[in-house]
């Protein structure tokens, strides 16, 4: 059976395989431990959930306009003044099924067939893949363990080529915990500001951030917003990762190109999840939750460290931001577990979980093969 190029060119995901494989083990009754899950444990407020069944209460499961409710995107609007000192209008607004796929939708309306995207390593791992689908060239910046694994201004200036069309810029960063600093987005910032190309500015993570204040790149310059696609959502901040909404604000011409496309893709993000996402933005009782929730993560974050601190031959870098934590096990290569070789993080990772029913994600689908990632985001215990 013939499959189309797009799809057979995917790389299969080590993130899933780990899971998956652990999944299995749990279910076999093995107590497994993982620390691979990208989400928070907490559950998604009760003033949310009262929300999404006030909306069903009232019949509203029909269709909604394609990029989203009025509602949610004065909310969004709202939230964006709010937090990040930015101006948008609702036309500028698209709401779509989780940031995954905002990423996707802009990257399919700005990349044609051979430019280039620049991607800071270590990076997610799903970027390059989004990239690859819409025939784009992936552009990797290999940062610096000594500048805490954020892109330089000098880094980002020597990777621009005349095919360049777009920078992923993650603040706080998955998997490395960085957080850029105002002043080092400003560096950045002026770099780009002398080009046209796209910063696809992913912030998903942007209240998890123990390190500065909240600070969007897109706030440098009014240039720089109408260069800036401003990804974020609310599955991470107020544990809704199932719950599937992500937004962007965009120039107009982006945010009209990717309603377009929406229009003729998937259509309407879930009205009731868009009903909930209203209230996780306007109800007041949102700013006690996440105050909770960040102060939660910001011990676990302490926690971890500590024990990490406590293993020899592991080094890590210290996360400022998110909820994962890079640990460099290179020291660990060379040697055996139980007649295993370890020669590799997944042969580490598969070891740590086949042996010890510990999962953790290797990093060489991030970039950074001398490493596995943690999660944080699971219960102190």
């Amino acid at each position: 059976m013939h499959i189309a190029k797009r799809a057979a060119e995917i790389s299969p995901s080590l993130t899933l395989e780990i899971t998956a494989k652990a999944k299995k083990f749990k279910e076999e009754g093995r107590d497994v431990v993982s620390f691979g899950a990208g989400e928070p444990d907490f559950n998604t407020p009760l003033y949310i959930r009262d929300a999404a069944k006030e909306a069903l209460d009232k019949g509203l499961t029909k269709y909604t306009p394609a990029s989203g409710t009025l509602a949610l995107k004065k909310a969004v609007v709202d939230k964006l003044m709010r937090d990040n000192g930015l101006s948008y209008k609702t036309c500028e607004i698209v709401i779509s099924n989780g940031a995954k796929h905002c990423l996707y939708n802009v990257l399919q309306a700005i990349v044609d067939p051979g430019d280039e995207v620049i991607i800071p390593a270590p990076y997610w791992l799903t970027y390059p893949e989004l990239v690859k689908l819409c025939g784009g060239v992936s552009v990797f910046v290999e940062t610096r363990v000594e500048n805490g694994f954020k892109l330089t201004a000098a880094q980002l200036q020597a990777a621009i080529t005349p095919k360049t069309r777009a920078l992923i810029l993650n603040n706080p960063n998955n998997p490395t915990g960085a957080v850029y600093t105002k002043d080092e987005l400003m560096s950045l910032a002026h770099v780009i500001g002398k080009t046209e190309l796209v910063v696809i500015s992913d912030e998903v993570y942007e209240i998890l951030n123990y390190k500065t204040g909240i600070y969007s790149i897109a706030a440098y310059s009014q240039k720089l917003k109408e260069q800036t696609v401003v990804v974020n959502g609310v599955s991470k901040t107020y544990a809704m990762t199932g719950w599937r909404i992500g937004f962007i604000a965009a120039a107009e011409p982006i945010a009209k190109a990717v309603a377009g496309m929406q229009s003729h893709t998937t259509s309407n993000p879930n009205s009731i999840a868009q009903y909930a996402s209203v209230a996780a933005y306007e109800n007041p009782a949102g700013q006690a939750f996440l105050a909770e929730l960040k102060a939660s993560l910001d011990r676990r974050r302490r926690l971890i460290m500590r024990e990490l601190d406590s293993v020899e031959g592991l080094s890590y870098i210290k996360p400022e931001g998110a909820f994962y934590i890079m640990v460099d096990v290179h020291k660990c290569f060379g040697k055996s577990a139980r007649g295993k070789k370890i020669d590799s993080a997944h042969a580490f990772a598969t070891a740590l979980l086949e042996q010890g029913d510990v999962a953790a994600i290797p990093c060489e689908s991030f970039g950074a093969g001398d490493y596995i990632r943690l999660s944080y985001a699971l219960g102190d215990e």
